[in-house]
C-alpha cells in the first residue's frame, strides 16, 4: 500500500522524525512510504498553487496518511500550521475525507499531548479515519525495546488500513457563530501607574470583533498602550529548528529580518502584554504560531518572566479546551502571570465591555504588586522536564540554557537537600520498629503535619 508521510519538520528528511520513518520503511519494505516535505517547502506550497495541488493529488491517491512532525512550542511548526490553513482556504478537504490517518511525533515529551490533540482534531474536522498516535522521545529509536513499540504501532496502522477498520471521532465540529461586538460610547479610563503596556495583534480588516476588543482595551489605558500588528513586523520565515541559538541565543535570522529586534525591544521591555488573535481551525493563526516559534531564539529560558499576560480571542475558545490549556501552560512555563482570557463568545456587548475593563484594571493592579500566581502542574511539570533535559541530554547543544539554569537556581534537584535525606534515613530506621511505627501513624502523623503551620500562625 502507499502511505503519504506529511513531514512537518522544517529540516526536511534530515530531521530526527524522518529517521523513524526510515526505520518503518526498513521494517515494512512491502509498503511505500512517500515523504512530502510540507514544512520545508512551506513557502513554495503556499505561493505556487500547482505545487500545493501536487501535494493534494498525492494525498488523494494514497491508501493512508501519516502526520509526522517534531514538536515546536506546544504544537506543530508554524510552516505545518500554514499548510493546514491552506487546506480550508483552497477547498482541498475532500482529498482527506475517509483516508486512514495516524500521527508520529518526536519530542522530549514537553506538551506532546497538546500537539497530538490538535492534529487529531484536524483529522476529525477533515473527516479522516483516525487510527492512533505515537509520541516518541527523541532518542527512542536507539533503544531496542522502543523500536519494538514503534514496529507494533506501524504494523497496527497498516493492518487497520487493510481491514478498513473504523475510527472513532473524538473532537466534534466547531460552532463558529459569534455575535457582533458593539462597544458602548462611554468609557472609564484607568491609571496605568507608569507601566509599559504592549498589545500585539494579528487582526485584519475583516476581524471586526477582535479589532474592536483591541481598541477598547487600548482606550482603557488612556493612550499609554502601544498596539503592534504582527502583519507589520518583518518576519522572513518560521523557526528552522537549526539550534544555532543554543550556544548564546543568536538566531540564524539575526540581521535578516525585524523579529528579534521587535521581541527584544518591545516584548521583553513591556510590563503588561496583551496578545490578541482570531482562532483559525483549532488554534490561533499560523502567524501567531510563527511568533511563538521564533521566540525560541531564547531557547528554554523563560523570556517573559514576571510579566502580566492577557489574551483577547475571537472565536470558539469555549469549545477548545486544548487551546486554553496551551495558553495557560505557555504563561506558567514563562513564569509570567495570566491575567485572564477574554473572548467574543460573550453575546452581550455591555457585559463584554465590563470584562475588558476588568481585564485592564487587574493587569495594572497585578503589575504594580508584582503578583505572579503560583504555578500548577502545567508550569511545574514543564519546568522539571526542561530542568532534567538541560542538565542531561540537551546540555551540549543548549549551552545558553545550562548557564542560565545554573546561575538562577533552576537546578533544584531534591536529591541535593542533604538535611532532608538525613531526616528520611533516620525515620526509615525508626519505622522498622513496630511500636514506634504504630505510634507515629496512629497518633502523631496528622498533628505533626500541621505543627509548623500552627507555629507560624501563632507568631502572626
Amino acid at each position: 500500500m502507499k502511505i503519504i508521510v506529511l513531514n512537518g519538520s522544517p529540516k526536511g528528511e534530515r530531521s530526527v522524525t524522518m529517521q523513524y520513518i526510515d526505520f518503518i520503511r526498513k521494517k515494512f519494505p512491502q509498503h511505500e512510504l512517500k515523504i512530502l516535505n510540507i514544512a520545508q517547502r512551506g513557502k513554495e506550497i503556499e505561493n505556487r498553487k500547482d505545487v500545493f495541488q501536487e501535494v493534494i493529488e498525492e494525498i488523494n491517491k494514497a491508501d493512508g496518511v501519516l502526520w509526522a512532525f517534531p514538536l515546536y512550542v506546544f504544537l506543530i511548526p508554524s510552516q505545518y500550521k500554514r499548510f493546514i490553513e491552506l487546506i480550508t482556504e483552497r477547498s482541498a478537504a475532500v482529498a482527506f475525507k475517509g483516508k486512514p490517518a495516524a500521527i508520529l511525533t518526536t519530542s522530549i515529551h514537553f506538551y506532546d499531548h497538546t500537539a497530538h490533540n490538535y492534529v487529531h482534531g484536524i483529522c476529525d474536522d477533515l473527516d479522516m479515519n483516525f487510527y492512533a498516535s505515537y509520541s516518541a522521545e527523541m532518542y527512542d529509536l536507539l533503544k531496542e525495546r522502543e523500536r519494538e513499540k514503534i514496529y507494533n504501532f506501524s504494523r497496527g496502522f497498516f493492518e487497520a488500513i487493510d481491514r478498513r477498520a473504523p475510527g472513532i471521532k473524538v473532537y466534534p465540529s466547531l460552532n463558529v457563530e459569534t455575535t457582533e461586538y458593539i462597544p458602548s460610547s462611554s468609557l472609564d479610563a484607568i491609571d496605568t501607574q507608569g507601566k509599559k503596556i504592549l498589545i500585539v495583534t494579528d487582526g485584519e480588516e475583516h476581524h471586526l470583533n477582535l479589532n474592536r476588543m483591541v481598541n477598547r482595551v487600548a482606550e482603557h489605558f488612556t493612550g499609554m498602550a502601544e498596539v503592534i500588528n504582527l502583519h507589520n513586523i518583518d518576519i522572513k520565515g518560521g523557526c528552522l529548528g537549526c539550534i544555532r541559538c543554543g550556544y548564546d541565543n543568536t538566531c540564524v535570522y539575526s540581521g535578516k529580518d525585524g523579529f528579534i529586534e521587535f521581541y527584544n525591544s518591545k516584548i521583553k521591555t513591556a510590563d503588561i502584554l496583551v496578545f490578541a488573535g482570531t482562532i483559525r481551525d483549532r488554534y490561533l493563526s499560523s502567524l501567531w504560531k510563527t511568533f511563538f516559534d521564533r521566540g525560541f531564539f531564547n531557547t528554554h529560558i523563560p523570556s517573559l518572566m514576571g510579566k502580566q499576560i492577557a489574551f483577547l480571542i475571537s472565536g470558539p475558545l469555549g469549545q477548545l479546551p486544548n487551546l486554553r490549556q496551551i495558553i495557560e501552560a505557555y504563561t506558567e512555563w514563562q513564569q509570567a502571570n495570566l491575567v485572564g482570557i477574554i473572548t467574543d463568545e460573550e453575546p452581550d456587548s455591555k457585559k463584554l465591555d465590563d470584562l475588558l475593563r476588568e481585564l485592564a484594571i487587574r493587569s495594572v493592579e497585578y503589575a504594580s504588586s508584582q503578583y505572579i500566581r503560583p504555578a500548577t502542574f502545567l508550569g511545574v511539570g514543564g519546568r522539571k522536564i526542561f530542568r532534567d533535559e538541560i542538565w542531561g541530554n540537551l546540555r551540549f547543544p543548549f549551552a545558553a540554557d545550562y548557564r542560565f539554569y545554573k546561575n538562577t537556581g533552576f537546578y533544584d534537584f531534591p536529591q541535593k537537600d542533604y538535611s532532608n535525606r538525613i531526616h528520611n534515613l533516620i525515620f526509615e530506621w525508626i519505622l522498622k520498629i513496630p511500636v514506634l511505627r504504630k505510634k507515629i501513624y496512629n497518633e502523631m502523623m496528622v498533628e505533626k503535619m500541621v505543627e509548623p503551620f500552627q507555629k507560624l500562625l501563632n507568631k502572626l
